[in-house]
């Protein structure tokens, strides 16, 4: 009998879970999520779709949320956008009811293993996964294994200091309502028309964006980066600019030999979630 892990994609406003083979995922369910309530009402719609999946096949249970997380214990701190979760031990109640064994990170970690398991990342031993939309997050996949870090903050890139705040104001989908106090989606729907001044500030996101993979590159000298999030929609408006910064690299082999690719995959939270189950028993 093939064995399963059901994987869980925890967001500030929905809960999907499914059931993941070796090479699949299927059996979807989600459920929209009451963001205001109390952290036993979340629980219990985690509850009422994991139930849905649980048979003498599945083996474990992976859960991804968009927070920190005490690895060991599986406690989660500060869910955004989730206000009540400010301390849940989510691994012990998860386990408590279902006798299974559970693994929990967080989401950006959950993108990169997706990827690495299931996406463009297979096949390689070490990579990032980048992830630009609201915010800028990543995970990084070293020798065929997670690192998440001592305290769950790995590759929390966007967070360095940078000009005067930090890489995340300039280098994600925010960059136009922070720098230009425009809506993303506006500066999106004109450069897809060819608007001179949205296709510039497109470029201009790129440049930050560059230099903040230089800070990658220095850091970790990868040689494949995986782009996840809604601003890898918009590519090619700031493709050329990132790369004109990634190429002022002191190390011009290091720009040479990397491969910056866009997620194609569907599903990639609730495979990355359940990939933590594979990469813990490594």
């Amino acid at each position: 009998m093939e064995e399963y892990v059901i994987g869980i994609d925890l967001g500030g406003t929905n809960v999907r879970c499914g059931l993941v083979s070796s090479n699949q995922v299927m059996d979807i369910h989600s459920k929209r999520i009451n963001n205001q309530a109390s952290v036993e009402e979340v629980m219990e719609d985690i509850f009422s779709l994991t139930s849905r999946l649980i048979n003498p096949s599945v083996t474990a249970i992976g859960i991804g949320v968009p927070s920190v997380v005490d690895l060991e214990q599986g406690i989660v701190y500060d869910v955004q956008n989730i206000p009540s979760w400010k301390e849940v031990p989510l691994k012990k109640w998860m386990e408590e009811k279902y006798q299974l064994p559970v693994v929990v990170n967080n989401d950006a970690n959950c993108f990169a293993l997706g990827e690495y398991y299931y996406g463009k990342g297979r096949g390689h031993r070490s990579m990032i996964g980048l992830t630009i939309g609201t915010g800028l997050g990543a995970g990084i996949i070293i020798h065929n294994k997670l690192y998440a870090g001592a305290n769950c903050g790995a590759g929390e890139f966007g967070m360095v200091e940078y000009l005067d705040k930090c890489y995340e104001f300039y280098a994600c989908g925010q960059f136009f309502q922070n720098v230009y106090h425009t809506d993303g989606e506006e500066v999106f729907k004109k450069a897809k028309a060819g608007d001179a001044e949205a296709m510039r500030r497109y470029g201009e996101m790129g440049e930050h964006l560059g230099n903040a993979i230089k800070t990658i590159l220095y850091t970790y000298d990868m040689d494949l980066i995986i782009i996840g999030g809604s601003v890898r929609s918009a590519f090619p408006f700031y493709a050329d600019n990132m790369w004109e910064r990634i190429h002022t690299l002191v190390y011009p082999r290091s720009a040479e030999r990397l491969k910056i690719l866009l997620s194609e995959l569907e599903n990639c939270g609730i495979l990355g979630a359940a990939a933590l189950y594979y990469d813990s028993i490594l």
